[in-house]
C-alpha cells in the first residue's frame, strides 16, 4: 500500500482522518509458533517481544516512513500495550536514541483495545503497567485501567465475534479523537477486524498483514458525505488518491 500523501477529493478534511495501520515487527511467539504451534501456550513467551528480524523490520519502516514523508505530519500514534507493538511504536515515531530525527516526535498512547486477542497464550497477555512504563516511559499509559491484566484469562481464547466488536468500539473512540492523522500499531488479526469493520468480509484490503506492514487509509463521517461532494464525487471516492479510500466509514 502506497502510504504517500493522499490526494483526497474533498473541499475539506474537516470530517475526514487519515489511519495508518501497522503490525508490529516479528516477535519471538511468531518464530516459535512457526516451528511448533503449542509453543504459544509456553509461559516462556509471555507477552513476547521481538526477535532480531523484528527489530531490523522496526528500523526499515521507520527509514521508510521518513522516505515518504510521512514521519512529520503524524499527530498521534496508538499503540497495543503489548510489548511486541509498543517496540515497533517507539522504534519507528520515538526520536530518542534515533538516527533519523523528526522535528516533533507524536504522542504514543497505550489502548488496550486494539491489544492482540486475548486469553490462553501467554504471548498474549499483558505486563504490569507499572512495569510498562518502566520500559516505555516515553509512551502515555493513561487510558490504561488496572495496573494488572485483568482482560486475560488463561482458560478462554476470546471469541472471534467479540474481538470484531471491540475493534468496532475502538473505531468509534478513535472518531472522537481531534487528531486527523492517526498510526495504529497493532496486532494482524486486529488490523484485519478494523478494516472488516470498515470495509465488510471479503474485501482485497482486509487480507493477512505481514510484519511491519503499513496500510494507509482514509475514513469519512457518513453524515458529512452529502455536504461535501457533488453524487458523482461521492460515486467516485473508492477510486481517487493514492492513498486506499474508504469513501464512507459507519463509525
Amino acid at each position: 500500500m502506497n502510504g504517500r500523501e493522499a490526494q483526497f477529493p474533498y473541499p475539506s478534511q474537516q470530517y475526514c482522518k487519515t489511519l495508518h495501520l501497522v503490525r508490529h515487527g516479528q516477535a519471538m511467539h511468531n518464530v516459535e509458533g512457526d516451528k511448533n504451534p503449542e509453543a504459544l501456550l509456553s509461559p516462556n513467551l509471555f507477552d513476547a517481544q521481538l526477535s532480531p528480524l523484528g527489530l531490523q523490520q522496526v528500523a526499515e519502516l521507520r527509514k521508510d516512513f521518513h522516505a515518504r514523508g510521512i514521519l512529520n505530519r503524524i499527530e498521534l500514534v496508538i499503540t497495543s500495550p503489548l510489548t511486541r507493538a509498543m517496540q515497533t511504536a517507539v522504534g519507528v515515531f520515538d526520536s530518542e536514541g534515533q538516527t533519523i530525527s523528526t522535528l516533533n516526535s507524536p504522542q504514543i498512547m497505550a489502548i488496550e483495545l486494539c491489544r492482540d486477542r486475548l486469553g490462553v497464550r501467554p504471548c498474549d497477555m499483558r505486563r504490569k503497567v507499572s512495569d510498562c512504563q518502566s520500559l516505555f516511559p516515553s509512551i502515555d499509559f493513561s487510558m490504561t485501567d488496572s495496573e494488572d491484566d485483568n482482560l486475560w484469562n488463561p482458560d478462554i481464547r476470546e471469541p472471534m465475534e467479540e474481538l470484531a466488536n471491540r475493534e468496532a468500539k475502538f473505531l468509534k473512540w478513535l472518531w472522537t479523537r481531534p487528531e486527523k492523522e492517526i498510526v495504529v500499531v497493532s496486532h494482524g488479526l486486529v488490523l484485519q477486524n478494523i478494516l472488516i469493520n470498515l470495509l465488510g468480509k471479503g474485501a482485497a484490503l482486509c487480507k493477512r498483514f505481514d510484519h511491519c506492514e503499513l496500510r494507509s487509509v482514509v475514513i469519512v463521517d457518513e453524515r458529512f458525505v452529502p455536504a461535501l461532494c457533488s453524487d458523482h464525487q461521492e460515486d467516485d471516492m473508492l477510486k481517487q488518491g493514492s492513498y486506499q479510500v474508504i469513501g464512507v466509514a459507519d463509525i
